[in-house]
């Protein structure tokens, strides 16, 4: 998912800014109309990338767990039993919660550029739909963090 994920980002911002020149030389409706597009979808993606390289550089401050079965993953290593212990896959979902919560909140930054293109309704119903899109993991996260909870409490010993 990640090697599709970066070039599509930059594919997009590409696009939004030739449809944006091509949209000044050749005044029609339907190039601004992708240029918008291209711009806000490429926008939404690269604020995910960010925030995602964001956070890994910061330690998790909680203990946040989820684990993923069958479910698109940025990194599925990270979310290994296999290659890592049940507590480093909770510092992992922490992280990974938080970079949904802050894409989330972040969504709504494109809105702003609807002051300059008149256009608030694309812009808000696309950043709703992307929100939405990070609430889901949100709630995934959420609901199996009691889960890997459970699991760490059985392998720490009683009393120590």
């Amino acid at each position: 998912m990640a090697k599709a994920m970066k070039p599509l980002g930059a594919i997009l911002l590409g696009a939004a800014c030739l449809f944006a020149c091509l949209y000044q030389a050749f005044p029609w409706s339907p190039l601004l109309t992708a240029a918008i597009t291209c711009g806000v979808a490429g926008c939404h993606l690269e604020i995910r990338l960010l925030v995602g390289m964001l956070f890994t550089w910061a330690p998790p401050a909680h203990d946040y767990t989820k684990k993923r079965y069958r479910l698109p993953t940025y990194a599925p290593n990270s979310f290994s039993p296999k290659l890592h212990s049940w507590v480093e896959i909770a510092q992992a979902a922490c992280r990974s919660e938080l970079v949904h919560l802050t894409n989330c909140l972040l969504s709504f930054l494109p809105v702003i550029a609807a002051l300059w293109f008149h256009s608030l309704p694309v812009f808000l119903i696309t950043s709703i739909l992307a929100g939405a899109f990070d609430l889901v993991f949100i709630m995934i996260q959420r609901y199996n963090r009691d889960r890997i909870v459970k699991i760490i409490m059985k392998k720490t010993p009683k009393g120590g």
